[in-house]
């Protein structure tokens, strides 16, 4: 079998297995599978350093299918080269990550086959990709982190301990989505050379021709970018292909961006270059006329013909192999001669903590004016970036006012011309941040963006997925409230905390003062699989006396006792988080003045406290307590399944409006006087 048909063979077994799978399943997206298979096979077997074996290997490529619909492309590929599966404990099982099995089962219960690519489930899936566009910015944040490994690593004699190259494979969708706009525009800003897009032109979409809504010219935009740009005009075209990757890899300045011209559905007589091709099976009979079209037996399904797995390991399997056992080779040297630098890398891929990260985090004295807990999180960043180097973020623009800038010594900005600062300027671009901040944590980076409350909006889609895809972002949100003031209900969040509430997985923690937000920190620094949503004011807050109340360091519980009556049987709850905790504090002194006795429950985080034992939850909320008032400067929802349906809420039932701060409270009722009132009410409703 000469080369050429070999190759031939391969990129059709990798079509029919995707259109076999598709039709099994009744579900799916089989034409671009069909269309790319040539560049996805080009791509893998020829170029991408990466070991079938080892699949989370440090320095391997990394491989995003933003186009998360033509999952099968990938799934087909990974079961032909025999990727290997790895346990979330980073241990190789000796199965396969996606055996035959698993693609006759397709989008079936349990799979390993999902209907979109999803990261912590199929080993040799760098991302969950499927949202569009989404793939894109990740690649970006990859880019980012990988860029900076290297500067940050590499040292003279051992100039590739992190040198990995990013693709990702999109379409016209995600050309439309803003969010390519945005990160698109930052990579070429930075001149990010290790990123290389892949964008298949076919234009079809669900609708029909791109025609209908899509006529920019894709090629001039990304040279406006500041990108290298070249162009495939056959996807069937190894040759032209290679040619392509090779122009990628000697582009030293600049991400490329390799434009392919394909047909959807390449070989279908009937459906080739239609939207029919797009989102639903072929149907039987296409199939075997595809089939026939391709030379294939027509009515064998998931056929790998003789001598296809054989190839694959004689292309990616043994070049992966000698490459990666090349750079382990080269880690035990490195390791003798940079003992700290092969510490700080084994400690940043296991997600481990230097010892005595913590040592230098500040201790707030009690203060009736404070602190606005954003300033007191500056603080305490800085204190943990400082032993952490590879806590690394920024903001959309806003870092005056976030207070996120890194300011020590050393830690400086990430330019083109130098990838090595920890202050990543976003610019404004909520969207695109968030999603890069996944990519960079998915190579192992700490990364934080931050931006005011209001605009998590913009950035919900990539929290979302950082939610699903278990990565530890932290995601600070600043001006938290109406107490933003005078901007208006345009800037005011109201619904924002219950919305990121909503989310699964998702960590919200509103800290109450300034040593909350140190002990908030260190549950961040902990987190492994989590995201975090840091809420933090733009006022001042009191810093509490904990000399009179309890400890901040029982914010870890997500919720505690902060002031309570003598006996520790109170007549009624105050439930607040953030600045409204003091508020609550102020009003159980009046009430204990008046004989009434008032516990002040802190709840940072109903997540974390919902993660106690029912126990624990029982002796902060006591059921047979059923006089409750909680306080928060945000819209009510939620606050039902802890104050109970009699309970009292004190909270935004409209979206604010613009006046100063103290106006503000009064009129919506963010006093000490009316959580009293609201209190006393509700005794006398439980008598």
């Amino acid at each position: 079998m000469n080369n050429e048909h070999c190759d031939q063979l391969c990129i059709n077994t990798i079509r029919t297995l995707s259109m076999d799978a598709i039709q099994q399943a009744n579900s799916g997206h089989p034409g671009t599978p069909m269309a790319l298979a040539p560049v996805a096979y080009c791509l893998w077997q020829r170029f991408l350093r990466f070991d079938p074996q080892d699949p989370i290997w440090p320095n391997r490529d990394r491989f995003v299918l933003s186009i998360g619909h033509a999952s099968m492309l990938l799934y087909s590929l990974l079961h032909l080269i025999g990727v290997k599966a790895v346990s979330k404990d980073y241990e190789t099982l000796g199965e396969p990550s996606v055996p035959l099995e698993a693609i006759k089962r397709f989008r079936q219960w349990g799979s390993r086959c999902p209907g979109h690519p999803e990261y912590r489930w199929t080993s040799g899936v760098e991302t969950t990709t499927g949202p569009l566009g989404q793939g894109l910015a990740n690649s970006v944040g990859m880019a980012i982190a990988g860029r900076w490994m290297g500067t940050h690593f590499n040292r003279p004699g051992f100039e590739n301990v992190i040198d990995f190259n990013v693709y990702a494979l999109c379409g016209d969708g995600c050309m439309m989505e803003g969010i390519s706009h945005e990160s698109g525009s930052l990579a070429g800003h930075l001149g990010l050379s290790n990123l290389c897009w892949i964008y298949d032109n076919n234009h079809i979409t669900i609708e029909g021709n791109t025609a209908l809504a899509f006529s920019e010219d894709v090629a001039t935009r990304f040279i406006a970018y500041g990108w290298n740009v070249t162009r495939v005009g056959d996807a069937n075209d190894l040759v032209m292909l290679e040619r392509a990757f090779r122009t990628f890899q000697k582009t030293t300045d600049r991400p490329t961006l390799i434009i392919v011209d394909s047909h959807i559905a390449y070989g279908a007589p009937h459906k080739q270059d239609t939207s029919a091709a797009h989102g639903e099976p072929l149907g039987e009979e296409e199939v075997r006329l595809t089939k026939r079209q391709y030379g294939w037996p027509e009515d064998a399904k998931f056929f790998v013909p003789e001598g296809v797995l054989e190839h694959f390991q004689a292309g990616i399997g043994t070049r992966g192999k000698s490459i990666r056992d090349g750079w382990f080779s080269q880690i035990k040297e490195y390791k003798a001669k940079y003992p700290e630098l092969a510490d700080e890398l084994y400690r940043m891929q296991h997600r481990q903590l230097p010892e005595g990260w913590d040592k230098d985090l500040p201790v707030f004295p009690a203060d009736a004016k404070g602190l606005a807990t954003r300033v007191s999180s500056g603080h305490v960043l800085n204190a943990v970036a400082k032993k952490v180097p590879w806590l690394i973020g920024g903001s959309a623009d806003l870092a005056p006012s976030t207070k996120t800038r890194l300011t020590f010594d050393g830690a400086g900005d990430i330019t083109a011309q130098q990838p090595r600062g920890r202050n990543v300027h976003f610019g404004i671009r909520e969207h695109a941040m968030a999603a890069i901040l996944n990519g960079m944590v998915l190579i192992k980076v700490r990364a934080y963006g931050s931006g005011f409350l209001i605009f998590s909006d913009y950035a919900r889609a990539a929290i979302r997925l950082s939610a699903i895809m278990e990565l530890p972002v932290i995601h600070i949100f600043t001006h938290d409230s109406i107490a933003v003031g005078e901007d208006g209900p345009t800037h005011q969040p109201v619904e924002h905390l219950p919305s990121l509430r909503a989310i699964p997985g998702l960590i919200v923690l509103r800290p109450a003062d300034a040593n909350e937000v140190v002990e908030a920190w260190r549950v961040i620094m902990d987190l492994h699989h989590e995201p975090v949503a840091l809420i933090l004011t733009r006022q001042d807050v009191p810093t509490l006396d904990r000399r009179r109340l309890a400890p901040a360091s029982q914010l870890a519980r997500g919720a505690y006792i902060l002031a309570d009556g003598p006996d520790g049987h109170p007549d009624v709850l105050l439930l607040a988080s953030g600045s409204e905790v003091s508020l609550c504090v102020s009003a159980h002194e009046r009430l204990a003045g008046e004989g009434i006795k008032a516990r002040v429950v802190s709840m940072p985080s109903w997540e974390l406290f919902e993660g106690q034992s029912q126990q624990y939850r029982d002796e902060v909320l006591p059921p047979s307590v059923k006089a409750r008032v909680a306080v928060e400067q945000a819209s009510t929802f939620g606050w039902a399944h802890y104050v109970g349906n009699s309970g009292a809420i004190i909270g935004m039932t409209s979206f604010g409006a613009s006046a100063p701060l103290k106006v503000l409270q009064k009129e919506f009722g963010f006093t000490a006087d009316h959580v009293v009132a609201a209190a006393k009410d509700q005794l006398k409703k439980a008598r």
